[in-house]
């Protein structure tokens, strides 16, 4: 056991922050002395080390509060999340430094100012604060939702590039997606009637067959036939798809994306995104014809 002023030495954080912790029911110490001290045991030292990394990836107390509380709560995968989300955080602070000594050894770098993307950014993060319900039906849990925001940051200048090209400028473009957020219910309603959500099954059904046992050979018969399935699924259900090459590496390309890797591999198991890459790429080099 540690008390307070122990834990405060061992982690920076004041003695002060950890009674508020305390009081907002945050992190509860494990003991009470008879004189009224706190103490805490390793897994209350786990737990504050939890709250920390949440609170480095932008999230308010309340918020981190939540997700602790909830039944479901996996350590061992919220530690897995933050780590993705802390890597996207330093890939672009290093493109930041990168972009910063060009522009100290006196070279000519275009204004980022028409890329800001600031106010899609707030209104995604006002979003996921009052639309909790519809972040986790849509997105599976609010850190895959977290995961998209930092993508959006991670490549926000090509972001930006895309939006301008589709819609004239970045502000249209954030009218637009705000329009959609504050509508994102009865949106999604309309866009997806039954037949639409009963598609999204039977996907879900040929993935989960496809990832059910990440030992299989992506080469046998049995992989290379459920590939062959999804693809005449997806051909069926998009009249304008033609099933050549591209078309493959394209699907091959979304689940390299990190965000979709990460929303896959929690759907199904840890490798699954990997997988699904490999059996697609086996198929485009062996089987998939030129022209549909």
């Amino acid at each position: 056991m540690r008390t307070i002023s122990q834990v405060a030495e061992l982690t920076g954080i004041s003695t002060r922050t950890l009674q508020y912790y305390d009081e907002i029911g945050l992190l509860k110490p494990s003991e009470l002395t008879q004189s009224g001290y706190r103490l805490y045991d390793d897994e209350a030292l786990q737990k504050l080390q939890q709250i920390l990394f949440f609170k480095e990836l932008g999230f308010k107390l309340k918020e981190i509060k939540e997700i602790l509380e909830k039944p479901d709560f996996d350590r061992m995968n919220a530690f897995k999340k933050q780590k993705e989300l802390l890597l996207l955080k330093r890939n672009r602070t290093d493109r930041l430094i990168q972009l910063l000594s060009r522009l100290e050894k006196g070279e000519q770098c275009m204004s980022f100012k028409e890329f800001n993307l600031s106010d899609y950014i707030k209104a995604l993060e006002d979003f996921k604060n009052n639309s909790t319900d519809d972040v986790i039906k849509y997105w599976g849990s609010v850190g895959n939702f977290d995961l998209f925001i930092q993508k959006i940051k991670d490549d926000e200048a090509e972001v930006a590039k895309l939006a301008i090209k589709q819609f004239g400028s970045v502000e249209k473009y954030t009218e637009s997606m705000k329009y959609n957020l504050e509508h994102f219910s009865e949106i999604m309603k309309t866009q997806l009637p039954e037949a639409a959500k009963e598609i999204g099954k039977q996907s879900d059904i040929l993935y989960g067959k496809l990832t059910a046992d990440l030992s299989e050979d992506v080469s046998s018969h049995k992989i290379q036939s459920i590939i062959h399935e999804i693809l005449q699924f997806i051909q069926k259900n998009s009249t304008d798809v033609s099933l050549n090459k591209p078309y493959v590496n394209v699907l091959i390309d979304t689940y390299s994306n990190d965000y979709i890797k990460s929303i896959t591999d929690s759907k199904y198991e840890k490798g699954a995104s990997d997988y699904i890459v490999k059996a697609f790429r086996y198929y485009s080099e062996n089987n998939a014809p030129e022209n549909n």
